[in-house]
């Protein structure tokens, strides 16, 4: 009835006159519209363009120490690709000299520059490490903030089956009656509503120290007992991370040059009481799992989402949706808090819940605490080139 009567107004002889000749009227069907002019297309960016390895800024300077291994440890992936089958096998016997793994790479693979899609090439490098923490297998002490392993009712939905655009993607969520609904938050966790009793792995010393092993993603623990276990990244509730360093600046309790895992970690000490609620602000939770015996080498680095070892300062974590798992990466980009070039061949063999974008990088520096104050202050930006077989395209997002 309202829509009638709206009609009928607009065809009076008041509202015709009223309708200016270059406009119109934003209720009146019968006023004649003005002639829209399309806003030019704006063009779509490549992803990948190819280049040389002239163009590769600090190329020649990479010792390219320990690259046969990691190359070696992602054709585990790669080899699986037609187009790097004869990359892997000729990489299986490739001796370790410098000069001839520049040759190797050089004559088999073409760097892509990465580029956004709105045609930036430059992008955010950040760093991760392997930390220890202290722990005990029973809550006792100050060993009061526990390590969970996957809850049982945390569904897994995985949609790729049927729309292979959604490949990467994969819902997290739980049954209430017989609709899915959002997995709980970290608040929700913390305050016992989620089914993690009895899914404790071990119990830490200190609720910060746990915060940053979940954006780590694995770690090791020292046990009272004087033994150690390697802890990996298991699922996660499916909550986007919300940084709690960007909530300290926007609340004006940090500085924004102060917003280092170092800075945050002198906060929380200061501020007990102000903890809990900080952490929450962050809703994503990362469930782990204790790895096997033979993942317990401390000369390894822990296993990233490609499933292999992370070689301290030639792995990364990256964005899957665009830059494929396994790949070889030469990352140009500056030392921690400072602007010494740091330039050298990578292999994206990690992912991680903050690692969004195709110019995205989290740098694994190692294990540590030496490891960990340089992954603590890197925030650089960077620039990044994808290495593939010649003669093959990468693939498209």
């Amino acid at each position: 009835m309202a829509a009638a009567w709206t009609l009928a107004a607009c065809t009076s002889q008041p509202v015709l006159e009223a309708c200016p000749a270059a406009a119109p009227c934003p209720v009146c069907p019968v006023c004649p519209a003005p002639p829209v002019t399309p806003a030019p297309p704006v063009p779509e960016a490549n992803l990948f363009e190819p280049v040389t390895f002239a163009e590769l800024p600090g190329w020649q300077n990479d010792e390219l120490a320990g690259i046969g291994e990691a190359l070696r440890a992602s054709c585990v992936r790669l080899r699986n690709l037609e187009a790097w089958r004869p990359v892997c096998a000729e990489a299986a016997s490739l001796q370790p000299e410098a000069a001839t793994l520049r040759v190797f790479f050089e004559t088999r693979l073409m760097p892509w520059r990465v580029s956004a899609a709105d045609g930036n090439a430059s992008g955010l490098v950040t760093g991760y490490y392997e930390p220890l923490l202290r722990g005990s297998r029973s809550a006792q002490g100050p060993y009061r903030y526990p390590l969970y392993g996957p809850p049982d009712d945390l569904l897994i939905i995985d949609l790729t089956a049927i729309n292979p655009e959604l490949r990467n993607m994969r819902l997290r969520g739980r049954l209430e009656g017989r609709r899915v609904v959002p997995y709980y938050s970290r608040a929700e966790i913390e305050r016992g509503m989620a089914a993690v009793q009895g899914k404790e792995i071990v119990w830490v010393d200190d609720p910060m120290e746990a915060f940053f092993l979940q954006i780590q993603g694995s770690g090791r623990v020292q046990l009272e007992t004087g033994e150690w276990v390697r802890i990996g990244y298991a699922d996660q509730n499916g909550h986007p991370y919300r940084s709690i360093g960007r909530a300290l600046i926007d609340s004006g309790e940090l500085a924004r040059d102060a917003a280092s895992m170092q800075g945050i970690q002198q906060w929380a000490r200061s501020n007990p009481d102000k903890l809990e609620q900080l952490l929450n602000r962050n809703p994503s939770y990362v469930f782990f799992r204790e790895l096997p015996e033979t993942a317990a080498d401390p000369a390894l680095g822990p296993p990233g989402a490609l499933g292999v070892p992370l070689t301290p300062r030639r792995s990364i974590a990256v964005d899957p949706r665009f830059i494929p798992l396994g790949a070889p990466v030469f990352l140009a980009t500056t030392w921690p808090a400072g602007d010494q070039p740091l330039a050298r061949l990578v292999f994206a063999q990690d992912t991680g819940g903050a690692i969004r974008g195709a110019v995205r990088a989290d740098f694994f520096w190692g294990f540590g605490a030496e490891a960990g104050a340089l992954a603590g202050r890197m925030k650089q930006e960077g620039r990044m080139w994808l290495l593939w077989p010649r003669g093959w395209a990468p693939p498209s997002p």
